[in-house]
């Protein structure tokens, strides 16, 4: 179970997120859905750990930046951050001993080859196209099969077989039990099963329902997005989303203090 309780971060005066709450339950698949610059990848990289914040996060009861929290705890950023000099193979074999994973050969090989990776190991990180890199940025969170894993926007960049794999495996995962968060903007992108829906706005949670209430409403969750988000700049993004878009950069700063 993850929990997230009061969380509020700010970027000296602006808020990026505002008392943001929200709980996953064990074995659900949580769809976090809202405009750019809601501060979704905000409440993303405070759960992860990566950033300071006002406010408490719970990793099966533990707190988030625990290590005994961060091995249950997965995360698959928007942006791959892949080393220049490592090839693809290396790049897993670094995962996989950082993780001090066992027996893992096996797996490596199934998620090269799912993700049409096998023939590019030996390509160095900056060697492969953008959407080759999305891949292996996806195969690097999904080896270490963490319990609780969070991905924000999983499928841009990616090609049809990529996406059609990706959500293969999110299945997968879910029947397994698994506790996901998938962030996104794109609405179309989420049409898998899930469980929950949490809507954000400038900061803020303006929805979190399960997918048996909106049905009961008679409403997709497309209409619930627009209906939640229909007046508050829904084609622009306002002056302090966009402060939140410039300082995302941050991060990798803060990185250090959490």
């Amino acid at each position: 179970m993850l929990e997230v309780n009061h969380v509020t971060k700010k970027y000296g005066r602006n808020l990026a997120c505002n008392d943001v709450s929200f709980t996953l339950d064990s074995g659900s698949l949580t769809v976090l859905l809202g405009p750019n610059g809601a501060g979704k990848s905000t409440i993303m990289k405070s759960i992860i750990g990566f950033l300071k914040y006002d406010g408490t996060i719970l990793v099966n009861g533990i707190p988030n930046k625990t290590s005994e929290a961060r091995k249950v705890l997965g995360y698959i950023p928007e942006m791959p951050s892949l080393y220049p000099t490592l090839t693809v193979s290396e790049h897993m074999e670094f995962i996989a001993r950082a993780y001090r994973l066992t027996n893992y050969k096996g797996r490596i090989e199934e998620l090269l080859t799912r993700f049409e990776l096998a023939d590019k190991k030996k390509k160095f990180g900056d060697e492969l196209s953008k959407g080759m890199q999305q891949k292996l940025n996806l195969c690097l969170g999904l080896l270490p099969d963490p319990d609780i894993l969070l991905l924000d926007e999983p499928l841009l960049g990616l090609d049809p077989h990529a996406i059609k794999e990706l959500k293969n495996m999110i299945e997968e995962m879910r029947q397994a039990g698994k506790t996901m968060l998938i962030s996104t903007h794109i609405i179309d992108s989420v049409d898998m099963l899930w469980d929950r829906t949490v809507i954000m706005q400038k900061g803020q949670v303006k929805a979190n329902v399960t997918k048996s209430e909106i049905d009961g409403m008679g409403k997709s969750l497309e209409d619930l997005f627009f209906e939640v988000t229909e007046g508050i700049n829904k084609e622009s993004v306002s002056e302090s989303e966009k402060t939140e878009e410039k300082t995302e950069d941050k991060t990798e700063e803060e990185n250090g203090e959490a």
